[in-house]
Order: C-alpha cells, then structure tokens, then sequence
C-alpha cells in the first residue's frame, strides 16, 4: 500500500514510550531519562504551589466539570467532553464548554467560538478541537480561553448556565472545579509509565487523588482491562468504563455538517486522512465499517493541511469512492475544493451502557455537596 504526506510508522519517540522501538533505537531513549528528573521537579514545585498557596479561583454560580487525562496523546477528551455536556443538558443543567484551543491565533482573551448553535470561528482562529465541538454541541456556548477562569466569568456575564464543562483540564489547577474526570487509553493505558519526555506521562499515578472518577476508555470492543498499577492507585476512587464507537458518518454541505448511515462506506474504496494522535485506531474503525481502505495519509497531530497536501490526497483519491477521515481534520480539509460529497469523516461518539447512572449519581453527588471543591487541588 502506497503511503504518501507521512510515514505509517510511529515516530521514533512513541514507539520509545510504548515499548515498540527496536533495541537499538532504544538507545536514544537514555538521554531523555534526565529530562524526565527534570520534569518531574517542575511539577512537583508547580503542585507544591498549589497545594501550599490556596489561591484557585471558583466560579462565582457555575457548576465546573473538567474532562483529562494523564498522558498526552488521543484519549477520546474531546468526544467525551460533547458527551458530558450533552448529557448534563438532557437533565435539565444548562451546559456550556470551555476549550483551551490548542495551536489557534487567539492567544489572548477568551473568544466565543459557538452560541445558539451558530458557529463563529475557524480553525485558525481558535483551534480543530474548539470547532469540532462546536459543530458537534448546538445546546451551549462554547468558548476558548489560554486562562479558562477569564472563559469562566465571560460565560457567567452572558449566558444564563447552570454548568460548564472544561475540556483538557485536569492540569489547570488555576481553577477550583466540582467534578475532575480522568480519562485513561485502554489501548495505550500508560506506556512504560514515565514522565515526559521519556515517557508520555503528564502526571504520575498519585495525581489521581483530586479526580472523582477515572474513566476507562475503550475503542470498541477491545476486551482491554485496566492494569494493576492503575487499580492499585484508585484507593476507593470510582472506576467507569465507556467505550467510543462510530455514530455515523459526517458529510459536509455548505458549511453544514449532515450525518448519512455508518452503511454508506461499506465496502467502498476509501483513502483515510489522519492528522490525530493514534492513527491505527482510525484505521481499525473504518475496517470494521467493512470500508476498503486502499491508500493512507498520515499527519501530525493537529496538522494545519495546505493546497500541498490537498492536491497529494487528490492524486490519491483518484479511483477511489471517498476520502474519509476524523472529524477533527474535517473541519480544516472541508475549506479546500474536494467534490462535492467525495470528503467525510467518520462521527464518534461514547457509550457507557449501565455506567452513566453511577457517573450522574457521582457528578450530582459532587455538585450538591461541593466536596471536589474542597478536596486538596494536588
């Protein structure tokens, strides 16, 4: 199979985290070892501050709900960041989401990305994951924010909501929140389990003492099941399992997004487009929607496309019935000619089954008695 923008193969890197590097590439990874202690007291100091100087700022009236992780890389934060502010909406909490709109323009204060189901920003401006999840939630503002307090009383000021959701915020520890929700990889977990950069650990395990709950998350039916460090760490700390699965398949039309039948890629050629971070994971959902994948093309995480590598997905979209790809390049390749309905992208979405009873007794829980609130911020 011809591979063309990036290689198949992980970087070097990931493949030192997740112990898949050859024996001698595992030799650049010593270097990183120091870097690591290095990191290690960084945050370490950082968290001292927190703990030592209780200066978190809270919402004046807000309920704040925060989706994170502990590594870096695709933990499914943002689909499950749509979901939770879905789900708040269906009880009756009026709901609105906070981006950090990560590698956008607007460095400064906070800007409204979406309102009344209008979005009013692209990509550039405030960054894919901001626009994916404003094109995905129509129930609530959503806005990104470097300093998600400033997002806070912008929110507060303008809109009348009940709660907010932060997405990837477990390590912003300037805000005081109800509820902290750790998402864990199922399919990557925790790599070799150190800390960046010779692992892809952004906190260790004991950060997991301020969530509520940790999220277990699995792509499909993997069967995965969580490790003994990880249980061993949870110390009576709730652990949820969800899963994320296709919904359905995503076709733009004038700005608009339309959903068609997860059926309409089935055994139709298709070249994936990828700019995430775990591209086989991609690749696994669209075989099991029996598409036929007959090319590749892999990007960087967060990869800003150009009229360069339009015209290498077109060269090698010649022949097949669609190009597919995730909804968070979507909303960047979307802006370049393709033909008309030829780019879609495939919609996921979280299932937590008998799970999200405990969740909402456990959010309803915190936000009633204000105890994450009190909890120690480190």
């Amino acid at each position: 199979m011809l591979q063309l923008g990036r290689s198949s193969r992980a970087p070097l890197i990931t493949r030192l985290w997740y112990e898949k590097a050859a024996w001698y590439e595992r030799l650049v990874w010593c270097p990183l070892v120091p870097a690591s202690a290095i990191y290690f007291v960084a945050t370490a100091l950082r968290a001292l501050w927190w703990r030592t100087l209780p200066i978190q700022k809270r919402a004046l009236r807000l309920k704040v709900l925060s989706v994170g992780n502990l590594t870096v890389g695709g933990n499914g934060k943002t689909p499950f960041t749509i979901y939770l502010a879905n789900l708040l909406t269906n009880h009756r909490l009026r709901t609105g989401i906070i981006a950090r709109g990560y590698r956008s323009a607007n460095r400064s204060a906070p800007r409204i990305v979406a309102e009344e189901g209008r979005v009013m920003a692209g990509p550039k401006e405030v960054g894919d994951e901001a626009v994916m999840i404003a094109k995905s939630y129509s129930a609530g503002p959503v806005i990104v924010a470097r300093r998600r307090y400033d997002a806070i009383q912008l929110l507060e000021r303008r809109f009348d909501l009940d709660a907010v959701v932060l997405d990837d915020a477990f390590q912003h520890l300037a805000v005081a929140r109800d509820v902290n929700l750790v998402l864990v990889n199922a399919e990557q977990a925790f790599g070799n389990g150190w800390l960046l950069p010779a692992g892809p650990m952004r906190e260790r395990l004991s950060a997991l003492r301020r969530a509520s709950a940790v999220i277990w998350m699995e792509r499909g039916d993997t069967g995965a099941r969580p490790p003994e460090k990880l249980c061993a760490a949870l110390d009576n700390l709730p652990l949820l399992y969800a899963a994320l699965r296709p919904k359905a398949i995503i076709v733009p039309r004038a700005g608009t997004w339309h959903e068609l039948p997860l059926e309409t890629v089935a055994e139709r050629r298709v070249v994936a487009v990828s700019g995430i971070a775990h591209p086989q994971s991609f690749y696994n959902t669209l075989r099991s929607l029996e598409a036929r994948i007959v090319d590749t093309l892999e990007y960087p995480d967060h990869h800003a496309y150009t009229w360069g590598d339009w015209q290498n997905i077109s060269r090698a979209a010649r022949g097949a019935d669609f190009v597919v790809t995730t909804e968070k390049d979507l909303v960047k390749l979307e802006n370049f000619p393709f033909a008309r309905d030829s780019l879609r992208a495939v919609r996921v979405g979280i299932e937590m089954g008998e799970h999200e009873e405990e969740l909402m007794r456990i959010i309803f829980e915190r936000i009633s008695n204000g105890s994450d609130a009190h909890r120690s911020p480190n």
